[in-house]
């Protein structure tokens, strides 16, 4: 009653406000949201950029690590003029004895034989607990076995094998195990 008696005036400019206020809101949501979706779009598209990375692992059976299972790894290599960077991926449960882990490492260039290379890898220290990425009782850990980014020699086809040779046979609670190849940009 109030707005329809003598007070158009007032009901008019009330309305306006009320319109106003609601495009400028619709206008705060709209531009929020395409702000978001642009945002979304660019993390998108760069998560999408082609990373060159060869990754691969190896479940190790009822996590026990026998000496005579040695995962074989081949990738290919084409660009000899970048650096890359190698990592041993090691899976393991909390309930791994050991604050380390021996491995022998093999490597066979295209057209050369294979050759081993002892390791020494540590997992954790009494003091800090294990080293790498943990959820629940389960841990990982990436070990670069290189000193840094280096180049290889030449273009093929590449093989790692690892073999565990701890004085423990078989190696329980070790999950998984696997090499990783970065190329460095």
């Amino acid at each position: 009653m109030f707005f329809k008696t003598g007070h158009g005036f007032w009901y008019r400019v009330f309305i306006f406000a009320q319109t106003f206020k609601v495009k400028q809101i619709s206008f705060s949501i709209t531009s929020k949201l395409n702000f978001f979706v642009a945002l979304g779009f660019i993390c998108f598209a760069a998560g999408c950029a082609k990373t060159e990375v060869f990754e691969k692992n190896t479940p190790i059976s009822k996590h026990e690590w026998k000496y005579d299972l040695k995962p074989a790894f081949d990738f290919t290599i084409t660009d000899t003029a970048s650096q890359y960077n190698l990592y041993i991926v090691l899976r393991h449960t909390d309930a791994y004895r050991y604050n380390n882990i021996w491995l022998n490492v093999g490597t066979e260039a295209p057209g050369d034989s294979l050759r081993y290379q002892r390791f020494d890898l540590q997992l954790g220290t009494d003091a800090t607990g294990w080293e790498g990425t943990g959820m629940g009782d389960i841990w990982e850990v990436r070990k670069s076995v290189t000193r840094g980014p280096f180049k290889f020699n030449k273009s093929g086809i590449y093989k790692f094998v690892i073999a565990q040779v701890m004085r423990e046979n078989p190696l329980t609670g070790v999950m998984s195990v696997g090499v990783r190849v970065e190329k460095v940009k």
